[in-house]
Order: structure tokens, then C-alpha cells, then sequence
């Protein structure tokens, strides 16, 4: 299956083959990337779609990821792509707003801003500077 995704301003061509295989091998603007999913909650995948016309495949229409917006009822903000944290802008006990940048995160030589999905007070920041991160590893969580 091929995608296009943006990632705010960025748009990558994505192409996917199969999900279930171990490690789920992505073509992304054409370098080979393997990818080793965690897990957590098993999802069952269709075998195949009845109606294919709700897939976004290669018609140009690129789709919109809000990199480190979890549900609002999160206490955690958690890492949406593996990679190497560069930079924390916030600290324990500071109050942040939805929409606020609460770290960057570097992969694949891209920096991509993580924001909070939801107003309150950071609790405990999780990562340092330079820290290696897993998909949907928890990087900090608020008080409430």
C-alpha cells in the first residue's frame, strides 16, 4: 500500500507491505526502514476492506499526523515515532496549555515538535537530552 503523509510541513511518501510481518518493512521516500510495532493492544487488521474507497492511497492527499497529541483523558504524552530526543522545553510543575511544545524530538534527521494534547501541570519528565525513544514510550505525564 502506498501513502502520503504529512508531518507538518513535510510530506513523505510512504509505502507499506504486509503489517503482520515482523519487522513491518516502510519505504519512505524511498530509503527501507523496518519497523518493529509493539504490541500493547492487540488490533485486528481487516483481511481486506469491502469498500476500498475510504483508503487514501497514492492520490496525493497527503494526511495530517498530530505528532504527540494523545486523547485528552491521557496523563501521558508518549513518543509517536522512535527517535532521539534533542531538546525539553518544559519543566516538572509547569502548567502548559493544549498546543504547547513540550519537547523535540529528532528522527530520521527530521525534528518534529511534541505538543501537548491537553491542558494541566507536567508531573514527571521521563526522558533527558539525547535519549534514545520507542514508539509510544511515555516521555512525560501530568499531575492530573
Amino acid at each position: 500500500m502506498r501513502y502520503s503523509i504529512k508531518i507538518g510541513e513535510q510530506t513523505y511518501s510512504v509505502e507499506l507491505d504486509n503489517l503482520e510481518a515482523r519487522p513491518v518493512v516502510a519505504m519512505v521516500n524511498g530509503e527501507k526502514i523496518e519497523v518493529w510495532p509493539e504490541e500493547e493492544t492487540p488490533v485486528a487488521l481487516p483481511e481486506k476492506p469491502a469498500d476500498q474507497s475510504s483508503l487514501r492511497q497514492s492520490d496525493n492527499r497527503p494526511s495530517e499526523i498530530p505528532l504527540g497529541m494523545p486523547p485528552a483523558s491521557s496523563r501521558g504524552v508518549a513518543a509517536p515515532i522512535p527517535g532521539v530526543i534533542i531538546e525539553i522545553k518544559v519543566a516538572a510543575g509547569q502548567s502548559v496549555n493544549r498546543g504547547d511544545e513540550l519537547c523535540v524530538l529528532e528522527a530520521m534527521k527530521m525534528k518534529n515538535s511534541i505538543r501537548a494534547g491537553r491542558s494541566g501541570v507536567i508531573g514527571h519528565i521521563l526522558v533527558s537530552t539525547g535519549d534514545q525513544v520507542r514508539h509510544n514510550q511515555i516521555l512525560m505525564e501530568f499531575t492530573d
